[in-house]
């Protein structure tokens, strides 16, 4: 395997990616900030720098962290956290693009299945793990772990539009309840769901994944504490 091929490579250019894409953000958002300080939008000032802090945690503390996630994995979900709470929340993508809240729920239901498939992919594929499950359940769980996750994010958006008056369950086709967008949220978020579990099963049953693979590896290469018997479970 040359150079130019290997996972270490691969994996150095996908950190450098990540921290450019991180950087670029980072610039939008801090040009955004000067102008909602201007006008006084506080809330907002609030939202973006919360945001700026929550991007620019993972590269400020690393050499704190206990688990090491692949890059490409932080530059999908830097870039889902971007679209979904600065371009929707605080440029209203969410009310100038009908479609914005569909699409970012789409796209959760395939970002918290794949997570799902891959945390117990990890698990069933490493040697040091007695666990072993069929492609069906390992999908099954992907499925389940990414459709409960939306609807606990849709009893979060209810709570806080009830306790605090925020906005999150938008009118959506005449509906000013909020009932409509809440039902095709879950709706959108199961499509992204199945779409997940069924490549994940037909990876495990078939033709391999040479980036889910890779990801998993390297995954596990890198975190091996997490993999490791507990050797003292049988000295106590």
């Amino acid at each position: 395997m040359t150079a130019s091929t290997s996972p270490s490579n691969g994996a150095g250019i996908a950190g450098k990616a990540h921290l450019i894409v991180v950087a670029i953000l980072q610039l939008i958002m801090l040009g955004e900030l000067a102008l909602l300080i201007g006008s006084e939008r506080w809330m907002h000032v609030f939202l973006v720098t919360g945001l700026i802090a929550a991007l620019l945690a993972p590269i400020v503390l690393r050499r704190f962290r206990s688990m090491i996630i692949p890059s490409e994995i932080r530059i999908t979900i830097v870039l889902f956290v971007f679209a979904s709470l600065f371009l929707g929340e605080v440029r209203d993508y969410y009310e100038r693009i009908w479609w914005w809240d569909l699409a970012l729920h789409g796209s959760a239901g395939l970002l918290l299945g794949f997570l799902g498939f891959l945390v117990v992919y990890i698990l069933n594929e490493d040697e040091k793990v007695d666990l072993h499950m069929r492609p069906s359940f390992v999908a099954l769980f992907a499925f389940m772990f990414s459709v409960s996750s939306g609807g606990t994010w849709e009893i979060f958006e209810f709570a806080m539009d009830q306790l605090f008056g925020f906005n999150m369950q938008k009118p959506m086709l005449g509906d000013p309840s909020g009932l409509t967008d809440t039902m095709w949220d879950l709706i959108v978020n199961l499509i992204g769901a199945a779409i997940v579990s069924l490549a994940g099963w037909r990876y495990m049953s078939q033709e391999p994944n040479s980036y889910v693979d890779s990801w998993a590896r390297r995954f596990i290469e890198r975190n091996p504490q997490l993999f490791e018997p507990n050797k003292r479970r049988g000295d106590d």
